[in-house]
């Protein structure tokens, strides 16, 4: 069994690392990009860091999911199909990734990031400036279905990225203003992070202390996110998220080519 032994300042780092993930997060999503890498350089095996990430993110994304809905940024009924596709996905994900060598997402991951950014620069997130949620039609359920199975099978599979995912499909997908993109994107990865938590604790790839010690300040880091957000609006998110994407691209690329 893997024995952890960090020092005070590894500690301190991770914890430090861990609120500006719950900040970056709850506003534009990529937290797990700052905390994955940090696990593993602490020393964690990667399916322990997974376990062990999913343990601490699932703070944050609480967090800014309850203060989207209190602040009726998130309707739980009208997502409904959402929450369960995206249940099933990271089950599946995370069962696969207990199974199978995470190598080939080094040269996928890039590539998708790519894309992402590539939409930030030139698309719209948003094409409302309306607080009306889009018409929930059986088509809207469909897409549903097929957005949250896709995303929590890759929260569950890898994780890093999947709440910047969220935001930008769904400035694709649904007309609807970025606060209230941003309260179903932190929710699902909620609803992503948990079950697959769940799955990871029965796999045995948690850690528990160090899990909840960062969990703590993800979760104080993700209140501070989540409140600028709604505070400032789009001009405050829309350039912490274009910064976010093309960070995670270039980090990407440098670790899967260089």
């Amino acid at each position: 069994m893997f024995e952890l032994a960090l020092d005070p300042t590894t500690w301190a780092v991770l914890c430090a690392v861990a609120l500006a993930a719950g900040f970056i997060d709850a506003i534009a999503g990529g937290g797990g990009m700052l905390t994955v890498p940090a696990l593993l350089t602490a020393g964690l095996p990667p399916h322990l860091t997974l376990g062990t990430n999913k343990l601490a993110a699932s703070f944050g994304s609480l967090t800014a999911s309850y203060t989207y809905y209190k602040k009726n940024l998130f309707s739980p009924k009208f997502w409904v199909a959402s929450i369960i596709a995206t249940a099933i996905g990271a089950l599946i994900g995370t069962v696969v990734v207990d199974h199978l060598s995470l190598n080939f997402l080094n040269k996928l991951l890039p590539i998708i990031i790519i894309l992402v950014a590539c939409y930030s620069l030139f698309g719209n997130l948003s094409t409302t400036q309306g607080d009306e949620l889009p018409k929930l039609t059986k088509i809207m359920k469909i897409k549903q279905w097929l957005q949250g199975l896709v995303l929590g099978f890759f929260d569950g599979l890898a994780g890093p990225g999947t709440g910047t995912f969220w935001t930008a499909s769904n400035g694709m997908i649904y007309k609807m203003n970025l606060l209230l993109n941003c309260g179903l994107a932190r929710s699902m990865n909620f609803v992503s992070n948990f079950i697959s938590l769940i799955t990871f604790v029965a796999l045995g790839h948690v850690n528990f202390l160090l899990g909840i010690t960062m969990g703590f300040f993800i979760m104080l880091g993700a209140w501070i996110g989540a409140h600028s957000a709604i505070r400032f609006g789009s001009k405050f998110i829309r350039p912490v998220f274009n910064t976010m994407v093309i960070l995670l691209a270039l980090k990407l690329i440098y670790e899967a080519y260089f």
